[in-house]
């Protein structure tokens, strides 16, 4: 049987990394998770492996031992096609964070996380109208068409758009036309695989998909980090102050409204961020300019970001200018300003107010996340 079950082999070949997982390469996975499929992996002659009996003895696998004997066939064990990081039940294990699904040197691995893991907030869930209701496509598969008088939170993913904002769309929308209603993470700076929506929360944190909620599409969000700590490298600080032409009781609530916008604010590394896109601010009245009205008080919350980041030695933000007026007129305060990290680690921005009206003060901290 042994020269027999080499002229065999020699016709079929070698089960490889890639044909027992569960998963895709490249695919996120944490500690936990299930990299073989037990069904893939290939059984051979146990005449022919005599070898993988003696494994599945000496590691007390008395079921594989059982079904070895009684059939005369062996489960190849998977350690022969699988490294570091993964157990011998196949499962991911000795790291903590994201690892990514790798093949290195013909066997399937796990690559731990580096100190940040980053992408992009990517759209990927979009509803369609058709003349049957609302299609529902992810990535580019269809996954159902859902009947208008059935859209509900159960039925449409609501993170971003509520059931009943849907609905109120698909009133006025033509036959064709979609709308975008769900969000994965994708270009990463390590060279994963998209994480789709669904996903998102288990792998990375419900602070994540938090974060991603209020922030717009295309913008880098930092997905994971390793320890770190927090180095204060810039600060800015300025005054709403009085101005009798305008309504200053609106200039404070914008000059508030710009620190809640970028308050907490992450820019991963040699990338660009701009403030959240859920926070508005009130027109304030100013006939000197043609459309009769500026969000009047942004600016003294601009001159403290601006001083912050001109103390941590990075540049002047995109919708910024130097002087008095910070906020250059037609530049949204929260996601028309954009930043750019110039340096080899995070920065987070923090800012706050303390008092009210004409004397609140606006506080910035540009903090540097660096690895422990």
């Amino acid at each position: 049987m042994y020269p027999f079950g080499n002229i065999v082999g020699s016709y079929c070949p070698q089960q490889g990394p890639t044909d027992i997982t569960a998963l895709s390469v490249g695919d996120t996975v944490i500690a936990g998770t299930q990299i073989t499929d037990d069904n893939k992996i290939r059984k051979v002659p146990l005449l022919y492996h005599p070898e993988y009996l003696g494994y599945y003895i000496s590691n007390m696998e008395f079921l594989d031992v059982i079904d070895a004997v009684v059939t005369g066939t062996v489960k190849t064990p998977t350690d022969q096609l699988t490294s570091t990081g993964i157990s011998k039940e196949g499962a991911a294990q000795g790291f903590s964070g994201p690892g990514i699904l790798a093949v290195t040197d013909n066997k399937l691995t796990v690559t731990y996380p580096g100190n940040f893991v980053y992408g992009y907030k990517t759209p990927y869930t979009f509803g369609v109208k058709t003349n049957d209701g609302l299609k529902i496509i992810e990535g580019k598969n269809t996954i159902k068409v859902v009947a208008y008088d059935q859209i509900n939170n159960g039925t449409v993913p609501h993170n971003y758009v509520s059931a009943n904002a849907v609905k109120e769309w698909y009133k006025s929308a033509g036959n064709g036309d979609s709308i975008t209603l769900d969000y994965a993470i994708s270009k990463f700076n390590d060279g994963r695989n998209l994480v789709t929506p669904g996903n998102i929360e288990s792998l990375f944190g419900s602070d994540v998909l938090n974060y991603m909620k209020v922030y717009p599409a295309g913008l880098p969000i930092l997905a994971y980090n390793s320890s770190v700590t927090q180095k204060v490298i810039g600060t800015g600080a300025d005054t709403v102050g009085y101005y009798e032409e305008y309504d200053n009781a609106k200039r404070a609530y914008n000059a508030h409204s710009f620190a809640v916008a970028w308050n907490g604010t992450i820019i991963p590394p040699h990338t660009t961020s701009s403030g959240k896109e859920t926070v508005g601010f009130e027109r304030v009245s100013d006939p000197t300019v043609s459309a009769g009205w500026v969000t009047h008080g942004v600016c003294p919350a601009a001159r403290s970001l601006r001083g912050a980041l001109f103390n941590a030695g990075l540049g002047l933000p995109v919708g910024m200018q130097s002087g008095e007026y910070a906020v250059k007129l037609g530049y949204n305060p929260a996601t028309g300003i954009t930043v750019t990290n110039t340096k080899d680690y995070p920065i987070k921005i923090v800012m706050w107010t303390e008092g009210s009206g004409t004397s609140m003060n606006i506080y910035t901290k540009v903090i540097e996340l660096v690895p422990n």
